[in-house]
């Protein structure tokens, strides 16, 4: 059994190819049909390796009696997150609008013009636990459609007027130490003093936060900035957010300690906490940063790499349907592997017991150590292999410009400070292979997979690629697609970046997003990008102190989620680079 699913690319709309449900993938034809038939608009945005995406898949996308209900009643609508960003701020803003918060997946019903008037997240098959269950939310929004559509629509409107009302707030400018010390206030008053990090369990890493702090440290001399970074990186690298046995960082931790992660691995995870374990390192020489951004580059070139040079976006935490079950030991699997007394060292050291950590099982880990230790790091190859025999990972073979752009940058930062030419080759291949498959003339395009690319871009994909080519002094090709996001995104009346070009795809609304979250937004990326141009050729000063203003007054409620446009702040405040130290000729800028 297949649906208009089979055609696609993304990984996430395959998993769901042979669904019951008669998914469409977004588009005119969907829409249209909706229009025709009368009919609502069922969309569900998820991605590949979300664990909550597939409990809600089993229980209700591969149930024939929910694909007739949805198939009867409503146009049901897929998306992948990861290739249509645009369409995820949008209906993601409505969900944290309606219900004050949102996750994946994302579920939305709308009328024919994609106006939503219902928004939510995971929902089981029947309700329970006070949890609405989807075969009752879809028998009530279908009654309401039938007999009560006004009320439907009008409700619409509402909720289509208020998410385009939050993006005309003007601009005006705040003094910057203000807001810089705010932020610090923020992160000093949330540090768990304990176990780092901040604020309660669920913990995301956030290395843009740490980022800023460190920062903040070295412009300002604030000890307290360094000593919270440091606290929360070296509890990571401990916990067991970080792979012991295969390296890499989980996407956050279930549990204040960072014992227990939600198990799958992003790519810009990854890229980002690259970035923070080497300024760690650059600045303190403590030498378990440096190993910790080793391994975690070691994870990314084994197993995260594409022939050709691309990154791949991610692996599951799910195997064989269960949760965790790819990372976790026995005793007795570690002895078998390892010998008695290897085994035995080696499970005194990770922390791997009879009675288990984890649902009766062992996540590896050092938390009790004062410092991660690699005493044993020799028998790390023996139960590498065996994890792999055991049982698989999904991986997202998919190729994200945004993503890329990120490890690109990481890489080039970890090649200069640890003097190591083989992480700038591997960022410079990473960067022809965007160029040659994800860019044409000015154009960036969001996703690449089998041969094919997606034909939008946002501006993650431009302000990112131009972050990544700065690290790389590739100054000239980053004026060209600077010059393209400045004439395609920005908005010159009040200043900042929406996150869709001129061109692109009309949708209820044109997102302006400037909170951090996961990662740095597209304007607090921009807003870096115009300053080291600025600083490097002269240029941009206008649209720079535009962007300033505009990100200024989108900060002054929450600094602190704001930290990558406040790392811009502080090396606009404090830097001691000119464009003086760059030489630019017809060949293009590099350094003196």
């Amino acid at each position: 059994m297949k649906n208009r699913l089979i055609n696609e690319t993304s990984p996430y709309l395959l998993q769901h190819a042979e669904n019951p449900v008669d998914w469409y993938p977004w588009g005119s034809e969907a829409f249209e049909k909706a229009q025709r038939e009368d009919k609502p608009v069922f969309l569900s945005i998820g991605y590949s390796t979300c664990h909550w995406c597939h409990v809600m898949a089993h229980e209700s996308f591969e149930d024939p009696e929910v694909a007739r209900i949805m198939n009867r009643d409503f146009i049901p609508v897929k998306v992948d997150k990861e290739e249509r960003p645009d369409i995820d701020s949008i209906y993601m803003n409505v969900c944290v609008s309606l219900t004050g918060s949102g996750g994946w997946p994302l579920t939305a019903i709308m009328d024919s013009g994609g106006k939503p008037f219902f928004a939510g997240t995971y929902f089981p098959k029947r309700s329970r636990y006070g949890m609405p269950g989807l075969v009752e939310i879809l028998g009530n929004v279908n009654s309401h459609w039938q007999n009560n559509r006004g009320r439907l629509l009008d409700s619409a409107e509402k909720i289509t007027a208020h998410i385009n009302s939050q993006s005309k707030k003007p601009p005006a400018a705040l003094d910057s130490a203000v807001l810089i010390n705010k932020g610090i206030a923020y992160f000093k008053s949330a540090f768990d003093k304990h176990y780092g990090g901040f604020g309660r369990a669920p913990k995301f890493p956030s290395p843009h936060n740490l980022l800023f702090l460190m920062e903040a440290y070295e412009n300002l001399g604030d000890k307290s900035c360094l000593e919270m970074a440091e606290k929360t990186l070296l509890s990571m690298a401990k916990g067991g957010i970080f792979d012991h046995i295969g390296f890499g960082f989980s996407r956050y931790s279930t549990d204040e300690k960072w014992l227990a992660p939600h198990f799958e691995k992003m790519l810009y995870d990854n890229a980002l906490l690259i970035m923070a374990y080497t300024k760690a390192y650059e600045i303190t020489k403590n030498p378990v940063y440096k190993s910790i951004a080793g391994k975690t580059i070691l994870y990314i070139k084994r197993g995260m790499t594409n022939p050709d040079g691309g990154f791949y976006s991610a692996e599951d935490a799910d195997s064989d349907g269960i949760e965790g079950k790819f990372y976790v030991f026995t005793p007795q699997e570690i002895l078998s592997v390892l010998g008695k007394a290897d085994g035995q060292a080696f499970c005194k050291l990770y922390d791997i017991t009879e009675g288990g950590n984890f649902e009766g099982k062992n996540i590896p880990n050092q938390i009790s150590l004062a410092e991660p230790d690699d005493s044993l790091s020799h028998l790390l190859p023996k139960l590498y292999e065996y994890r792999r025999t055991r049982t698989s990972l999904h991986k997202d073979d998919k190729i994200l410009s945004a993503w890329n752009a990120l490890m690109i940058a990481a890489l080039a930062d970890a090649s200069r400070v640890f003097d190591d030419d083989s992480h700038l080759e591997t960022a410079m291949k990473a960067a022809a292979f965007i160029e040659a498959n994800l860019c044409e003339d000015n154009n960036v395009f969001t996703s690449f997979r089998d041969g094919k690319r997606t034909d939008n871009g946002v501006l993650d994909d431009y302000a990112f690629y131009i972050f990544a080519l700065l690290k790389l002094n590739r100054v000239t090709r980053a004026k060209q697609l600077a010059n393209k996001v400045i004439t395609d995104f920005f908005n010159n009346e009040n200043g900042g970046f929406y996150l869709t070009g001129s061109g692109s795809e009309a949708l209820i609304t044109r997102p302006n997003e400037t909170h951090d979250g996961a990662i740095p937004s597209g304007n607090s990326v921009m807003t870096m990008n115009l300053l080291t141009l600025n600083l490097l050729t002269g240029e941009y000063g206008d649209v720079l102190d535009k962007q300033v203003d505009f990100m200024s007054s989108a900060a002054a409620d929450i600094p602190g989620g704001h930290s990558f446009f406040l790392c811009a702040l502080l090396k606009r405040e404090h830097t001691k680079l000119s464009a003086d130290n760059y030489i630019c000729d017809e060949n293009g800028c590099r350094p003196e």
